[in-house]
This record gives C-alpha cells, structure tokens and sequence, in this order.
C-alpha cells in the first residue's frame, strides 16, 4: 500500500518527472595528452636543462670536475632510457595498428 503510495506521488510530482526523464549527461571529457606532452616537450624540458646546466658550471667552477662528468653521464644516461621508453612507445603503438588493420 505505502509502495503504491509513493509510486503515485512520484509519477505525478513535475520535478520527479523531469530527473527521471532528463538526458543523460554529456560523455566526460578527454584529456589532451599530445597537448601536455608538447607543453612539457616546449616549456618544463628546457628549464630543466638550464637549471642542471647552471649546476654543472658552478661544480666545475669550484673545481669538482670528476663529480661533474660523472653527473653529466648520468643525466645522459638517463635522456637515453627516456628516449628509449618513448621510442618503445611508437613502435608498440605501431604494432598495434599493423595488427588490428
């Protein structure tokens, strides 16, 4: 009794009416990330680089030369792993395609 009731009251009540037949929400948005990869590619990489680059030239000026070549084959050790990671990427992406044609 109380379930028909309250179905009565629902179907007749103008705001239950428009929740249950209001559109369904807009799909979410995607994020852009060849926009942030650029972004970081264009912007944050090359302050970073000049950030190591200023360190570097105060180590060697103090005379520290061994310490820093041996952070600067680091870091580009480092660039190589990145690079290789990326490069993965793109050929799995490339893979990818070839396989599902």
């Amino acid at each position: 009794m109380i379930l028909i009731a309250l179905g009565q009251a629902v179907v007749h009540s103008a705001h239950a009416g428009n929740v249950l037949l209001a559109p369904s929400p807009s799909p979410t948005p995607e994020l852009n990330t060849d926009g942030l990869v650029s972004f970081f590619a264009s912007k944050v990489a090359p302050i970073l680089l000049a950030v190591l680059g200023v360190i570097f030239i105060g180590r060697a000026s103090r005379g520290e030369v061994s310490k820093v070549l041996t952070s600067s084959a680091i870091a580009i050790i480092g660039l190589v792993f990145i690079a290789g990671a990326v490069s993965l990427f793109f050929v799995g992406d490339y893979l990818i395609n070839l396989a599902f044609k």
